[in-house]
């Protein structure tokens, strides 16, 4: 009886010690530190950060698995976990509430992740937390109050991130940089503050003029890893250190031009250009007359524009030329630079006056001979069964205000269209055209004929009617030749012997169902396919647009 009240004990103790024993994640290890219980979670695959670890732990670290977020509420039972490494995963989210249940964490280390941001308020549940590592990650901003939650910190690692330019307002505004500038309050007794800023893009120009001058100023407490941080940019300053640059102040760009008031002839080139000067550099960008005609054709007035060109003429310094080839009157009007940088921006007009070439009576002065006395750009925007929408650019090349006659006629059909419009962008829309038919529009200045280009030919769709019918008459022709080569073989030689062959039997009926033909005398064998070269299937039925003088798309246009 001894002896099994002896083994029931054993097992009591047995059972007592196994549950006392914290649950541990299966692949994962789990061991006793001196600071507490610590789970290690190393390549394994992980989707998210489980939810039912034990409040017992004190580290907790999970390192190259495809974790990619931090959820809120990922600790909600780990109040007293201290240290938190989530290093080389993929992590690239980290929601606002995801620190809310760690009041006593000191550590947290996200080195080797995705993150572009960090959102620094959620900050503010972690007021003992000491190191913060975020080094190579994808971090590229970073606000002038980012650290003002992080009170007791004493590590902070920004290296390798795609910072180019940060305010020195961030570390001023960083109570534990505050503390230690006092003079009063011990400050020798604190620890020092280790800061790392190395390996990013910085963009050494007039916005990261504080910054470097707070570098060049640190001293104890404050305690840079790598000292040596190194401009990447603009290409002047490229490879400098900061302590050797020296940056210019912030200042809104200031235009000036050469001339702002330019007259030329017509048939002249003329080059006009904006000089901008600001820190940081400025882009340049121009509005002119017809930006919208440019758009939609790729010209300035029908003339090709040779890209503008910005140079750096110096430091904070830049150039813009604007090139006009052989001048119209169309490109008369305001030309406007726009110069903007992150401070500010600011527009210069310069205007251009383009004169006839007859208002000039110098000797030596170079006429310009023009087509009508006019630019005429026409061209077809769309095109439909029963009507055509055309759009084109008059100018005429005279100071006197003229009128365009626009003409719409065809051989085919009795409407003539006559309209009489201004000049400028214009659209007009016809209607009720025939379908299948060509057609011929002209714009002229007046009641001047048209020149060349100043046509355009076109030929309105087919009638969805007329496809149909086709396509049945394609379809029936198909069926019937299915049906004579489903016949016995003594009736097809019997109609071998007749007038037609198989293919061109059915050539023969079809072309009589249309223009009744007489049937040809010889008769080839019937081959596979014959029926293909019918006029009915080649016909697409589509409309397009001609030209002039195109004559063998006009004999086809016309035997359809």
């Amino acid at each position: 009886m001894a002896s099994v009240f002896h083994h029931f004990l054993l097992v009591l103790v047995f059972l007592d010690t196994h549950a006392a024993q914290p649950f541990c994640l299966p692949g994962c290890t789990c061991s006793e530190e001196s600071f507490g219980r610590t789970l290690q979670c190393i390549s394994v695959s992980l989707g998210k950060i489980p939810g039912n670890l034990s409040e017992e732990f004190k580290q907790v670290r999970i390192e190259n698995s495809p974790l990619f977020e931090m959820p809120q509420g990922s600790f909600i039972n780990m109040s007293t976990l201290e240290y938190l490494w989530l290093n080389f995963n993929n992590i690239s989210v980290i929601h606002l509430g995801a620190l809310e249940h760690l009041p006593e964490l000191r550590e947290l280390r996200l080195e080797g992740n995705r993150l572009c941001s960090v959102p620094w308020t959620a900050f503010r549940a972690t007021p003992l937390l000491r190191v913060l590592d975020l080094k190579r990650n994808k971090i590229d901003a970073l606000p002038e109050l980012a650290l003002q939650f992080l009170v007791s910190l004493t590590y902070l690692d920004l290296s390798s991130n795609r910072l180019t330019v940060v305010s020195r307002s961030v570390f001023l505004n960083w109570p534990a940089y505050l503390k230690r500038r006092q003079p009063d309050c011990g400050a020798g007794i604190l620890s020092s503050l280790v800061v790392a800023l190395h390996d990013n893009p910085w963009v050494c120009d007039c916005r990261l003029r504080g910054l470097v001058q707070f570098v060049k100023s640190i001293t104890l407490p404050v305690i840079l890893v790598n000292s040596y941080l190194i401009c990447r940019g603009p290409l002047s300053k490229a490879g400098q250190l900061f302590h050797e640059t020296e940056l210019s102040t912030c200042m809104k760009p200031q235009i000036s031009t050469p001339s702002a008031n330019v007259t030329i002839r017509v048939g002249q080139n003329v080059t006009l250009r904006c000089l901008a000067q600001a820190s940081p550099s400025p882009s340049i960008a121009w509005t002119y007359p017809l930006s919208m005609w440019r758009e939609f054709d790729g010209l300035l007035g029908g003339k090709h524009l040779t890209p503008v060109l910005t140079s750096s003429t110096g430091e904070d310094t830049a150039l813009s030329e604007l090139a006009i080839p052989a001048a119209h009157l169309v490109d008369s009007g305001n030309y406007t630079c726009m110069a903007s940088n992150s401070i500010g921006k600011s527009t210069l007009v310069i205007s251009l006056h383009v004169q006839p070439a007859q208002a000039l009576h110098a000797p030596d002065s170079l006429s310009i001979p023009s087509e009508g006395n006019a630019y005429i750009d026409l061209r077809v925007v769309k095109q439909t069964v029963h009507g055509i929408l055309l759009e084109w650019l008059a100018v005429a090349d005279t100071s006197e205000e003229e009128w365009f006659t626009l003409h719409i006629a065809s051989d085919e059909a009795f409407r003539k269209e006559v309209v009489h419009i201004g000049p400028g962008i214009n659209t007009y829309a016809v209607d009720n055209l025939l379908p299948g038919t060509k057609y011929k529009a002209c714009l002229s200045l007046e009641d001047q004929p048209p020149h060349q280009g100043q046509c355009v030919v076109f030929v309105t769709g087919r009638d969805g009617g007329g496809l149909e019918a086709r396509e049945h008459l394609l379809h029936v022709t198909v069926v019937l030749c299915v049906v004579l080569l489903a016949v016995p073989v003594g009736a097809y030689a019997w109609a071998a012997q007749g007038p037609c062959s198989c293919s061109k039997w059915v050539l023969c009926y079809c072309l009589h169902c249309r223009k009744a033909p007489s049937c040809p005398p010889a008769a080839p064998q019937c081959r596979d396919g014959s029926f293909r070269e019918h006029p009915a299937v080649c016909d697409d039925g589509e409309g397009h647009i001609d030209t002039e003088g195109d004559k063998e798309k006009e004999g086809m246009e016309e035997n359809s």
